[in-house]
Formats: structure tokens, C-alpha cells, sequence
């Protein structure tokens, strides 16, 4: 089958690299920070503040509903913009393999897992403070994809090639070491808590989660890739003529 240039320009940037459920939690994130941005700006001050995970108020009022909510709120712009690009970056991978329903159910699940292992350790320590950000659940979707695509190379910090399984491993102990600092200004517990749900999930929940089925969907990815590469290696050795493989 023959493709056009601008077939293959526009199936680039097609809602294809959005897949719903990536694309609504980029939506709403984005939406709450707006407009808890617009809202502190005309004096009304932090309309959002009810929703952050804070420990006392899950434990002694029973706000359960701060164990999801607080994963909407970001702090600041840089942290907005680190969770989602990290999301769009492994969380659509992921999303397509699995479809909408399932990929939620896991965000969430690592989500909120991150959450009660934050105010239980919190809760232990007497530490008052809130958190928020979705960080907690990105960490389990960066858990998911170093699982299920271990050999992938990607950019450390947008500069060093590294697999996917390393750079899973690197941002895990940087977790749990920082997890030792109980009076960081960041919730690592979180993050390790996020990591540690996904892994359960993956090994006990996810339907026919073993070494067979791992391989099996990285040799699948594996096979696009290699056809995607077939396909340049004929368009500049094939003088332009014959359809392209597809």
C-alpha cells in the first residue's frame, strides 16, 4: 500500500499518540491547574486546597476522597509539565497495549496505593503535612513499561540512551533513598509506594502476567519497530517506486 508524505505527517500527530484515557488525565490535570492558577490570581486563593491528601483529615474525618483528588493538584508548572510529559511519554505505550479501562484502573489503583502508603508513614511519624501530583502514579506507569518493555532504549534526561529496565531501576532507588529523608519537601514514599502497588498489580491482578506473555508483547513491539525500519531502508534504497510494506 502506497502512503503520501503528509498520510505519514498527519498519522504522526493523529489522536493515535493520545489515546483517551492519557489524553483526558492530560486534560483535567491541565484544567485543574488553570484553574487554581486563575482562581489564586483573583484572590479567591487555593479553591483546591480540600482535595490535597492530607493525613489527619483521611484518617480522623474520613475524607477517602483525597486519596484520588490529590492527584490532580500540582504545585507548580514544572511539576505539571515533568508528570505529563512523563505520562504521554510511557503512559500511551502502555494505554494502547492494554485499552482505556484497564490502563485507568491500573493509574488509579498505583495512584492511590501511593496515597495510603503517604499517610500511613506520614500518619506514623506525626508529620502533618499534605501532598499533591500525580506523581505517585506515574511512577507505577514508569513501573509497568520497564516491565513490559525492558530492552527499550530511551533518553536519561533527554540525553543518555539508556534501557528501560535500568532506568526503571535508577528512578526506584532514588525512591527509596529518598524515602529515608522524612523531612524532604518531596514525597518519595509516594513514589515508591505508586511502584510498589503497580508491581503487585502486575504480578498477582493483571491477566496472565508471566515471563511468556512479557516476551511475547516485547517481540511484538519489537517487530513494528523492525518493520518501521524495513520501510525507511526501502523508501531510500527503492528509487522511490512499488508500494511500501506494510
Amino acid at each position: 500500500m502506497r502512503h503520501s508524505t503528509r498520510y505519514k505527517l498527519n498519522a504522526i500527530f493523529s489522536s493515535g499518540n493520545f489515546p483517551n484515557g492519557v489524553k483526558w488525565l492530560l486534560i483535567s490535570n491541565t484544567a485543574v491547574f488553570v484553574l487554581g492558577y486563575l482562581a489564586q490570581q483573583a484572590g479567591f486563593g487555593d479553591i483546591f486546597s480540600p482535595f490535597a491528601l492530607v493525613p489527619r483529615a483521611v484518617v480522623y474525618h474520613f475524607a477517602i476522597w483525597e486519596l484520588a483528588t490529590y492527584l490532580f493538584l500540582h504545585g507548580s508548572i514544572l511539576h505539571l509539565l515533568f508528570n505529563m510529559l512523563t505520562l504521554w511519554m510511557f503512559g500511551a505505550t502502555l494505554e494502547r497495549d492494554w485499552g482505556t479501562r484497564k490502563f485507568l484502573k491500573y493509574y488509579f489503583l498505583c495512584g492511590i496505593g501511593a496515597g495510603v502508603c503517604d499517610v500511613t508513614v506520614k500518619m506514623l511519624l506525626g508529620d502533618p503535612r499534605g501532598t499533591i501530583g500525580a506523581s505517585g502514579a506515574i511512577f507505577g506507569v514508569l513501573l509497568a513499561f520497564g516491565v513490559l518493555y525492558p530492552e527499550t532504549i530511551i533518553l536519561f534526561f533527554f540525553v543518555f540512551p539508556i534501557q528501560a529496565k535500568y532506568f526503571v531501576m535508577i528512578y526506584g532507588a532514588m525512591a527509596l533513598l529518598g524515602s529515608l529523608n522524612v523531612n524532604g519537601a518531596v514525597s518519595e514514599v509516594a513514589h515508591l509506594g505508586g511502584m510498589i502497588f503497580g508491581l503487585l498489580y502486575l504480578k498477582v491482578r493483571f491477566p496472565k502476567l508471566d515471563t511468556y506473555e512479557v516476551r511475547r508483547w516485547y517481540r511484538n513491539y519489537k517487530m513494528q519497530r523492525a518493520k518501521k525500519k524495513f520501510q525507511v531502508y526501502m523508501r531510500k534504497h527503492g528509487s522511490g517506486r512499488g508500494p511500501w510494506v506494510n
